[in-house]
């Protein structure tokens, strides 16, 4: 699969595509300056990117509508280009208001209940979960592929260190010993090579990033690609330990990570 800034698209089942990589968006809305989620949209679609990742909780769903229409308005994308990756419903597919549906934080078997559904109209096209060095997710990656269905990983460079809502109990991922050696060998930070990996198996990342240099650096990931050995390498550094539990859900009957995966 050879993929390049100008052209990172991988295919969806359904006969849509979706840019490898995105801009996250989240951030505690509280603690963020109104329009630094705006202003960092434009970035991205400046910088390069196509796909941006975002949710109503996230309370910033406007100015990121206002950054997409703004750089339609300057003629430097056509609406068709940008993939937005929301939380879409199936009425809104047959009406014809989002392209695809996909799920997120699904488990094998609630996977498996919506595509034993009888009448199944839709087939999830991608599932959003934690998906890193340190969370490889190897099982979850290989069901889906089975099912043609693309993994998007979120927290794919680690998380804060908020103890509030992140597991800490493993260490920062972009402190590693071996990503920051391959770091050095690339000519490339810890960070770039986590998303190489990801993308480089076919995972699709939306790193967060409000800060224009880390945006734009986030990008800069198709002018090298890692051995095999490598690859191996990294997937070593499993520890099949999360950073994001969502334990605030652990009680509800469908809290999905209960499950082996």
């Amino acid at each position: 699969m050879y993929l390049s800034a100008a052209n990172h698209r991988i295919p969806l089942s359904d006969g849509n595509s979706i840019p490898i990589i995105g801009l996250g968006t989240y951030s505690e809305p509280k603690l963020t300056p109104k329009g630094t989620c705006a202003k960092s949209v434009k970035i991205a679609i400046d910088t390069g990117y196509r796909h941006i990742d975002g949710a109503y909780i996230y309370q910033n769903e406007h100015e990121v509508g206002e950054a997409i229409r703004e750089k339609i308005a300057k003629g430097k994308v056509q609406r068709e280009d940008i993939f937005y990756c929301g939380k879409g419903l199936e009425a809104c597919k047959d009406a014809g208001l989002v392209k695809s549906l996909g799920v997120s934080n699904f488990n094998r078997r609630q996977l498996e209940l919506i595509l034993n559904k009888p009448g199944l109209k839709h087939k999830p096209v991608s599932n959003q979960v934690e998906c890193h060095p340190y969370f490889t997710q190897p099982k979850l990656l290989k069901f889906c592929q089975q099912h043609d269905i693309v993994i998007i990983a979120y927290s794919p460079l680690g998380t804060s260190r908020n103890p509030t809502w992140v597991n800490i109990s493993s260490p920062p991922l972009l402190k590693d010993e071996l990503l920051n050696a391959l770091g050095k060998k690339y000519k490339k930070t810890a960070a770039q090579i986590v998303l190489r990996f990801n993308i480089q198996r076919g995972v699709v990342v939306i790193p967060k990033s409000f800060n224009p240099e880390r945006i734009k650096e986030n990008f800069q990931i198709f002018d090298f690609s890692l051995t095999e050995e490598e690859m191996k390498d990294i997937e070593a550094l499993n520890k099949n330990v999360r950073f994001v539990e969502m334990l605030m859900w652990c009680d509800h009957p469908e809290y999905p990570f209960h499950d082996e995966y």
